[in-house]
């Protein structure tokens, strides 16, 4: 049973600009990628995963240029994700693949930003992590290591996650063999950093609270929270674990400057309501996200 709060909704963007702000995004996040590895991951030999880290490693042991071997690596691992794994990777994810080591060769002159190792680390996976998760804003990928990890989960079935870990545990590992076990360590720090800036923005500051509202009284919880709040919900039905009898439980996610006033208003109606909120990201839908 759904009610829902008559809220604006926004007109979808043509697909023609979609496109081009996908695009974009992609070119865009490849850049940011490109200039936190030469300021600050390459100058302190932090080769923290993905074929990035790699060409740290080719770069300190043979002097490659790392732009180059991105290029040489990349893009036989996207052809072998289109031929192994039979999906249509797309073109923004090529464009991603081809633009990130040309960035990487264009800023390759750039001075060091810092020639602290633990600087580098953060401020590098930070940077690193902004712009991946722009690129994957635009709905794409700078292929890689992501790649080679399908491929593995594909023929070993091991989970994705962990096929990533692996790859890039192996990436720091070689490191810390080539560098030292201090760089290695530092390559750990700036995965870290990667990860949680990718979150960051891919989910951003704005986390919503869906609220779970056990309550015998239902229809005016219900009312009071579209009224009051603006807000639409979902009735749940539901059981108690104790006893078995049958409860329904409404369901709403507000924004969190909403979460008290929601508290508030159904503490009004029922005192005795039961009020279980949690954290909710990437909420999609009206009154939220709509793409």
């Amino acid at each position: 049973m759904m009610m829902m709060a008559k809220k604006y909704r926004r007109e979808p963007m043509p697909p023609a600009l979609r496109q081009a702000l996908d695009y974009g995004l992609v070119i865009l996040g490849s850049f940011f990628v490109a200039l936190a590895f030469n300021l600050f991951l390459l100058p302190n030999n932090i080769a923290s995963g993905g074929v990035a880290g790699v060409s740290t490693i080719t770069k300190g042991v043979f002097g490659w240029e790392p732009g180059v071997v991105q290029w040489v690596l990349n893009i036989p691992l996207f052809i072998m994700g289109v031929l192994i794994l039979g999906k249509n990777f797309g073109l923004k994810s090529f464009v991603g693949t081809v633009t990130l080591p040309l960035f990487v060769l264009m800023t390759s002159e750039m001075a060091p930003a810092t020639p602290n190792p633990l600087l580098g680390a953060i401020f590098g996976g930070m940077g690193v992590g902004l712009g991946l998760g722009i690129v994957f804003r635009g709905r794409a990928s700078t292929g890689g290591i992501d790649l080679a990890a399908q491929v593995l989960h594909k023929f070993t079935h091991l989970p994705l996650g962990i096929s990533v870990a692996l790859l890039d545990g192996m990436i720091v590992l070689t490191s810390a063999i080539v560098f030292s076990l201090e760089e290695g360590l530092y390559a750990l720090i700036g995965l870290f950093a990667t990860s949680r800036t990718i979150d960051f923005v891919q989910v951003g500051l704005n986390t919503s609270k869906n609220v779970m509202i056990i309550t015998d009284e239902v229809n005016e919880v219900r009312a009071a929270i579209f009224e009051q709040i603006d807000r639409g919900v979902t009735v749940l039905s539901g059981a108690g674990g104790y006893t078995d009898q049958e409860r329904r439980v409404v369901m709403c996610v507000v924004q969190q400057n909403e979460f008290i006033k929601l508290t508030q208003t159904v503490k009004t109606v029922d005192p005795g309501a039961f009020v279980v909120a949690m954290n909710a990201t990437e909420v999609l839908g009206e009154g939220f996200k709509t793409s």
